[in-house]
């Protein structure tokens, strides 16, 4: 399968579809998951990992392909259940706040007699969630779980050349590698980091460089904005 790039969970404007997804052995399950829809295991998949591992960004590829409603969690509302029961849901980060419990059981619900799939993204699987609604555990007991791992080098790596490379800048492999051993592993750090650098060579009007590289990641580091240095 050749590899498609991933910038995730970050601000808005970045490349969240398709044919910007990178697939290796970190997320290739969860990848898997979105390829296969609608011939999921389960009416509600949940799909957990780590904050920066990419989880909205399969989150975004699905609600396009599905024609998903979009829903948060914290308060949902009788409109929204009526939804659940006419297109596919997504529930972004479900666990990152407060959870209506009693709500988010009857969406599931919704959805189930409707016979709409239903996408929840987390950090952590249901267990950790802090739910006390009964009712609610076993429906989430009785979802498709998948995990996404935190990003591996070669992810990480494929992510920094196409950022890099979206902003028509070649930047040298080495280059790349420092930034995969020195950046901390999250694809939302890279998107952070290859900005940086982009910019502190637009105002210094230079090439990047491994000496760039380390000093704006030392700069960002420390608070500091790369581009006064």
């Amino acid at each position: 399968m050749p590899s498609r790039q991933l910038p995730f969970d970050l601000a808005p404007g970045e490349a969240l579809s398709r044919d910007d997804l990178v697939v290796t052995p970190a997320n290739a399950r969860a990848a898997a998951l979105i390829e296969n829809w609608p011939s999921w295991p389960a009416p509600v998949v949940i799909l957990a990992g780590p904050a920066g591992s990419g989880k909205s960004h399969l989150a975004a590829i699905w609600r396009e392909e599905a024609g998903a409603a979009e829903i948060a969690c914290d308060g949902i509302e009788a409109a929204a259940i009526e939804e659940a029961g006419l297109r596919p849901i997504l529930i972004d980060n479900v666990d990152s706040g407060p959870i209506d419990e009693n709500g988010l059981f009857h969406l599931i619900n919704a959805a189930r007699a409707g016979g709409q799939p239903m996408l929840l993204t987390a950090r952590r699987f249901p267990g950790a969630w802090g739910v006390k609604l009964p009712d609610l555990l076993s429906r989430l007991k009785a979802a498709a779980t998948v995990e996404i791992d935190e990003p591996d080098d070669m992810l990480l790596a494929g992510v920094i050349t196409k950022l890099f490379a979206d902003r028509q800048v070649d930047v040298e492999p080495h280059v790349v590698q420092f930034l995969v051993r020195r950046i901390e592993r999250s694809l939302s750090s890279a998107i952070r980091v290859v900005d940086a650098i982009d910019r502190a060579a637009l105002e210094r009007k230079t090439r990047i460089t491994r000496p760039l590289a380390a000093e704006v990641v030392t700069a960002l580091e420390a608070g500091e904005n790369p581009a006064e240095n």
